[in-house]
């Protein structure tokens, strides 16, 4: 009934839309936290609005993080059907996990390590990518977000509000401003779209380019890449709506309460920072992480410091942050061990 090269994709592309799944659940907290905290969109819409910016920013300025994610850590000709399938599930499984915690997960980092893993058993790691962009980038930013919004919180948004310059409570009900803050969860939306994606499709359009013998150069590749983003962004909009409502109340509600101008602050300056890092280098990067830093900067410059980072919730994020990468290395090492030994590789 079906072809042999449809029988041969088929597991890695439902461990593909699976991990695209939780990664949707994960990524709707750092789109929509913000315009939900300030009580502005219905938890309801938000799957369906996610959805549809993941999809337009992985189509749009999604190339270069897929051909990281696809050849930039692991060599592209090692994605054999195998090996894909179990980094595939290796980052479907560990954001599963954090997903159920209700703590939204760095995709890009479960990735990235979940390529490690394969990388360091056959020893064939791309290293200078990895420690010269790729990290350096996870450690930079999320501490650019924080300073960022901290600053603009002490100093200009604060000062404002405590000063009764503009009257906050009745900005919070004008329709202009709420179009403002939710037009920044979409931009978050289609940044995620442009880094996050590719998480999924990379892999599986190196897979793909090698079962075809298909030259990664050549305007072939292209169309592939193009052909599994569109397979794998709708996913997005699933995950999000399994778990993306329970997560969202995490960041959303639990961390600080947000303002509409609050929620605009912190969606702008992650968004543009993930954009960056995804147009100019390709570099896959937590905006989970740099989304939670800005909001825990904007709670600090509004309740100080003890009370912000003492909160649980803040304290669960960060260790969850640790674990479930190194789950997902973990993983996808064992999985490639025993794939080997089994002579599947």
């Amino acid at each position: 009934m079906f072809s042999p090269m449809f029988s041969v994709l088929l597991i890695p592309f439902i461990a593909a839309m699976f991990m695209a799944i939780n990664m949707g659940g994960s990524g709707t907290s750092p789109s929509f936290s913000a315009a939900y905290g300030a009580n502005i969109i219905r938890k309801d819409l938000i799957p369906r609005l996610f959805g549809l910016f993941v999809f337009l920013g992985a189509i749009i300025a999604g190339r270069k993080v897929v051909l990281t994610i696809g050849r930039g850590i692991l060599p592209g000709e090692a994605m054999d059907l195998t090996l894909t399938t179990i980094i595939l599930l290796s980052v479907a499984i560990s954001l599963l996990m954090a997903n159920m915690l209700r703590i939204p997960q760095s995709t890009s980092q479960a990735t990235v390590f979940a390529l490690i893993g394969p990388a360091i058993y056959f020893n064939i790691l791309k290293t200078h990518k990895l420690f010269f962009e790729i990290i350096p980038t996870w450690l930079i930013l999320p501490i650019i977000s924080f300073i960022i919004t901290f600053l603009i919180g002490k100093f200009v948004y604060n000062p404002i509000k405590q000063k009764n310059i503009i009257k906050f409570e009745r900005l919070s009900t004008r329709s202009s401003l709420k179009i403002v803050v939710i037009i920044a969860s979409f931009y978050v939306a289609f940044a995620i779209g442009a880094n996050n994606v590719a998480n999924a499709a990379g892999p599986m359009a190196s897979m793909i380019s090698n079962e075809l013998n298909i030259s990664p150069s050549g305007s072939h590749f292209l169309l592939i890449m193009l052909l599994t983003t569109l397979i794998i962004a709708p996913c997005f909009s699933i995950g999000s709506s399994i778990f993306g409502q329970r997560i969202v109340q995490t960041t959303g509600k639990e961390i600080t309460e947000l303002g509409p101008l609050g929620a605009t602050l912190v969606s702008i300056v992650t968004a543009t920072l993930l954009l960056l890092a995804s147009v100019t280098r390709g570099i896959p990067t937590s905006l989970v992480q740099l989304n939670t830093a800005s909001i825990i900067a904007l709670g600090i410059s509004k309740s100080g410091w003890k009370e912000t980072l003492s909160r649980t919730s803040v304290k669960k994020l960060v260790t969850v942050w640790i674990i479930a990468p190194i789950i997902s290395l973990g993983l996808s090492f064992l999985l490639t061990v025993i794939a080997d030994k089994l002579g599947l590789l």
